[in-house]
C-alpha cells in the first residue's frame, strides 16, 4: 500500500473512532448562569454556595458544572446559555437568579433543545415553555397564603411597592387578581428599579395613602430598603414580603424594622416545623445543616434551596434516563425533559414537584409558609 493510501487509511480510522466522542461523553454537563455579582448578588451567591453541597455524580455518572457570573444581566445572561450550548455541549441549563434573565436563557434552551430549570418564578409563554421548568414556587400559589392572611386580619386596602420590571409586574398582576376577588383593593402602586438606593418618595406616597397593609414585591437585600423605609417614616400598618426576601440578608439590611414583617417563604426557611411526614422536611434540614455548618447560623436562604432543589430533582430523573440515552446527546436531552414530565412526587427541600406539560411549576400548597420576624430570627406567623 502506497504512503498516500496509509494515511487516507490512519485518517479514516482515526474519524470513525473520534466520530462517537462528538456525540456522546462520559460525563452529565450542566451548564449555570448565576447572577453572583451586581444588584441581585444577595440570590447568586447562595444560589452558588448551595452548590458545594449537591452530588458530585448521579447514577454512576459524574456531573461537570460550568458556572458562569452574569451580573442580573439579561445579556450576557444569553450569551452565557449560548456557551454553554456551543462551548460545553451541556446537557441541562440552570439559572438565572430574576427573572429578565431566566427569561433570557429560556429562549436560547428551547431554541437550542436543551432542557432548562429557572431558578426565579418566570412566566411561560408557548415559545419557551417546552424545555423549561421553574423550581421557584409560582406567585400565584406562594400569594395566596398572604392574601389569605390579610382577609382574616380585616384588610380592605392594600399598597403595592415593587421592582420595575418581570418580577414587579408578576406579583402586582397577582395581587390585584387575587385580593380583588375577596373584597380588597389596591390603593397604590410604586416602583423602583433594582440598583436604585432610596425609595423615600415612593414610601411618602404610601403611607399618604394609608393603606391597611402593603405588599413590597422585591427580592434579596433590594426588599430591605423598602421595609426599612415604610418603617422609618412611620408606616403602622401590615408590611407583606414575597418569598423573594427570603433570606438571611433581608434581616441584615432592615435590621429592627424587621420585626413583625409578614413573609411567603419556602419550607426550607422553617422545616423544623414541619411535621415527619412533610416530604419537604428531611431534604430541608439537611442543606441548613449543611449550610449553616459551614456560612454560619441562621445563614439559611430560599434561593440556596432553588439550587439544591435541581439536583434533588434531578437524582430522580437522571437514573431513569441512563437506561435508554447517553449524556451528550440529544436523545438523553429529551429524555430529561420527558422524565421530568413522568416522574411524580419528588421531594425537595422547597417543595413536592410534579411537572406536567401544562403544569412548569410543579409545586402545590405544600411548598410556601408564612414566617414572621422575631427578635431577628425567623418564626412561623400567626
Amino acid at each position: 500500500m502506497s504512503k498516500l493510501h496509509l494515511a487516507i487509511a490512519a485518517v479514516a480510522v482515526s474519524l470513525a473512532i473520534a466520530a462517537p466522542a462528538e456525540t456522546q461523553t462520559a460525563d452529565i454537563t450542566i451548564g449555570i448562569s448565576l447572577s453572583t455579582t451586581g444588584p441581585a448578588a444577595a440570590l447568586g451567591v447562595p444560589e452558588r454556595n448551595a452548590l458545594e453541597f449537591v452530588p458530585k455524580e448521579i447514577g454512576g455518572v459524574l456531573l461537570k458544572l460550568v458556572v458562569l457570573d452574569d451580573g442580573g444581566d439579561p445579556s450576557v445572561a444569553t450569551t452565557n446559555a449560548r456557551r454553554f450550548v456551543s462551548e460545553s455541549k451541556a446537557d441541562i441549563m440552570v439559572g438565572s437568579s430574576i427573572v429578565p434573565s431566566s427569561v433570557a436563557i429560556s429562549a436560547v434552551a428551547n431554541e437550542a433543545g436543551v432542557p432548562h430549570f429557572s431558578l426565579s418564578p418566570m412566566p411561560f409563554t408557548p415559545a419557551r415553555v417546552k424545555w423549561s421548568v421553574d423550581m421557584p414556587q409560582p406567585v400565584e400559589i406562594v400569594g395566596k397564603v398572604m392574601y389569605d392572611h390579610m382577609k382574616v386580619h380585616g384588610v380592605k386596602t392594600i399598597g403595592y411597592v415593587g421592582y420595575s420590571d418581570s418580577y414587579g409586574d408578576l406579583w402586582f398582576n397577582d395581587l390585584k387578581a387575587q385580593t380583588s376577588a375577596m373584597g380588597m383593593s389596591i390603593v397604590d402602586d410604586e416602583r423602583f428599579a433594582r440598583p436604585d438606593t432610596s425609595i423615600t418618595g415612593q414610601a411618602l406616597k404610601l403611607i399618604a395613602a394609608n393603606p391597611d397593609a402593603i405588599l413590597i414585591g422585591a427580592a434579596g437585600t433590594g426588599a430591605g430598603m423598602p421595609q426599612s423605609e415604610l418603617r422609618d417614616r412611620g408606616y403602622k400598618g401590615l408590611i407583606y414580603q414575597t418569598h423573594g426576601a427570603a433570606s438571611s440578608d433581608f434581616i441584615r439590611i432592615a435590621g429592627k424594622s424587621a420585626e413583625n414583617v409578614l413573609m411567603a417563604a419556602g419550607p426550607v426557611m422553617y422545616p423544623e416545623g414541619q411535621p415527619d411526614s412533610a416530604l419537604t422536611k428531611k431534604p430541608g434540614l439537611e442543606l441548613n445543616a449543611a449550610y449553616e455548618a459551614k456560612y454560619g447560623a441562621n445563614s439559611r436562604s430560599q434561593f440556596a434551596g432553588h439550587a439544591y432543589d435541581v439536583f434533588e430533582v434531578l437524582k430522580r430523573v437522571v437514573p431513569v434516563v441512563l437506561k435508554t440515552a447517553k449524556p451528550g446527546t440529544p436523545e438523553f436531552r429529551e429524555a430529561i425533559r420527558q422524565a421530568l414530565m413522568s416522574e411524580k412526587e419528588i421531594a425537595a427541600t422547597q417543595g413536592v414537584y410534579n411537572y406536567t406539560e401544562k403544569d412548569r411549576n410543579g409545586v402545590d400548597d405544600r411548598s410556601r409558609i408564612l414566617l414572621t420576624v422575631k427578635d431577628g430570627k425567623y418564626v412561623p406567623a400567626k
